[in-house]
């Protein structure tokens, strides 16, 4: 496996976050969002930790897990030159 540069862990990071917080807005559990995703439980929690380089359908079924289009999710994502 291709080792990431830093840029792509600092997007990582702040995507991870950005998941993170509009999942604690909704109240919801990393377990409750898993299942709402029909992700493994650790998967969420390693994304959130800016672990985990999602692909597109998996940053969709996030999405609608938490109720937000993909725009929103990435709102406030800054990309790094």
């Amino acid at each position: 496996m291709k080792k990431p540069v830093a840029n792509e862990l600092t997007l990582l990071h702040q995507l991870g976050r950005r998941i993170a917080y509009l999942r604690k807005q909704r109240k919801m559990s990393q377990l409750t969002l898993s299942v709402e995703a029909g992700l493994a439980h650790s998967y969420v929690s390693e994304l959130e930790q800016g672990k985990r380089n999602p692909s597109i359908e998996t940053l969709s079924r996030v999405a609608v897990a938490l109720d937000v289009s993909l725009e929103e999710l990435f709102r406030g994502i800054v990309p790094i030159d």
